[in-house]
């Protein structure tokens, strides 16, 4: 560098450079920091990896779920919230269509589709191929009197249960029968807790106080995971205090607020900490919570609540939406939008002919309004984020102009 030459940048004008020797020496103690960086670094990532290793996995499937959803078209993202139900041992061709399409998240079992392990094996075979290995395939495997499964564990019920360790036996065996088949999602453990006089779902709920039920919910929820199966704990946000049933008629559980907070959201709270992909939302009313919508369809108890305060970065799940709670409010596929837009990720369907009117509803108000739009590819982000969770393909994508 020349006399004439200006400094160096960052070197007062008047100072002589630096020789090589000293260039060399900075160069080397520069790398020292930088290897004592990374090597903090490297320990650092470590400790944080071994004590959020499930908070990094559901991390990495919400954005596998966002970079499925961009390449699906509009159809297919409505499609990806919903669940469709059929009649009989064999799917009408319908059904293989919307898989095969997109354009339903997967299917729900009852009794009638389901007559022995190797015919559902077949029939559940035959829906994935349609689906390209993408569809959820739910039963309702509680136990006792709610066994969709005749032949599948749990023969007895939650109520028989006493223990965390007989609630995890029996859900590992669960899964194992599940699999078998081919159903990858339970619409269990039940994670309400009974009261005191009796209820609606009394001897479908695990027994004992708080503490019991909700560490009795949580071994479930992680013996179901182990096993590849999802769970769905049910129905926030606590029905325990019903004395009717959801499906026959309206239901309102007039409890404090405070109760409910203290009381019935303990085992929601360890199954989410377990690490449950869905919560199945309530169709009763609950005044302490919102006067007006039933949970299912309220941003109170799905958003400010199960979200910001409990946290739960899963997916919503409604209760049948074809509940006689339901339809006295509006019809299905009115009471599908409602619930969409309160914070619900999945609607379930159990009925015939909901299907296409659902659909068709939720569609046309997600082409005419933005804000409803979002929060349909919301709710199919955390859908798709629970199928790469259970080793499920996302959906192919399809060029679609309808």
């Amino acid at each position: 560098m020349s006399a004439s030459a200006p400094p160096a940048a960052g070197r007062p004008p008047g100072t002589a450079p630096p020789s090589r020797a000293d260039a060399r020496r900075r160069r080397w103690a520069l790398l020292a920091t930088l290897a004592a960086i990374a090597g903090v670094a490297l320990v650092v990532g470590a400790l944080v990896g071994a004590g959020g290793g499930e908070d990094e996995r559901r991390s990495r499937a919400q954005a596998a779920g966002g970079s499925s959803l961009e390449r699906l078209s509009l159809p297919q993202r409505v499609g990806q919230t919903l669940m469709l139900s059929f009649d009989d041992t064999t799917p009408p061709a319908y059904v293989f269509d919307l898989l095969r399409e997109g354009r339903a998240a997967g299917v729900v079992l009852f009794r009638e589709n389901a007559t022995s392990r190797r015919q559902l094996r077949r029939m559940t075979r035959r829906l994935q191929r349609a689906a390209d290995g993408s569809a959820l395939i739910a039963a309702d495997q509680e136990g006792g009197a709610i066994r969709i499964l005749a032949w599948a564990d749990p023969t007895e019920g939650q109520a028989t249960q006493t223990t965390p360790r007989e609630a995890g036996s029996a859900a590992r065996a669960t899964a194992r029968d599940l699999v078998a088949v081919g159903v990858n999602t339970n619409l269990a453990p039940v994670a309400d807790i009974d009261a005191p006089g009796g209820s609606a779902v009394g001897g479908r709920t695990y027994p004992g106080g708080v503490r019991a039920v909700a560490a009795s919910t949580s071994a479930a929820v992680r013996a179901l995971r182990a096993g590849r199966v999802a769970a769905t704990a049910k129905h926030f946000p606590g029905f325990g205090p019903a004395q009717g049933n959801t499906d026959d008629e309206p239901v309102t559980i007039d409890k404090a607020r405070e109760q409910l907070l203290r009381r019935d959201l303990a085992p929601f709270r360890a199954a989410i900490a377990a690490g449950t992909p869905f919560v199945m939302a309530s169709h009763a009313l609950y005044p302490a919570l919102d006067r007006r919508r039933i949970a299912s369809q309220s941003p109170a108890v799905l958003g400010d609540l199960l979200r910001r305060q409990l946290g739960f970065r899963g997916a919503v799940m409604t209760d049948s939406l074809e509940a006689e709670a339901v339809l006295r409010r509006a019809p299905v596929d009115r009471a599908a939008v409602r619930s969409l837009r309160a914070g619900t990720d999945l609607v379930l369907m159990t009925g015939a002919g909901s299907f296409a009117r659902v659909r068709d509803r939720v569609l046309a108000r997600a082409r005419r309004d933005p804000a409803f739009r979002r929060r349909v590819d919301e709710a199919a982000g955390r859908v798709l984020a629970v199928k790469q969770r259970l080793a499920l393909r996302p959906p192919r994508a399809r060029a679609d102009a309808r």
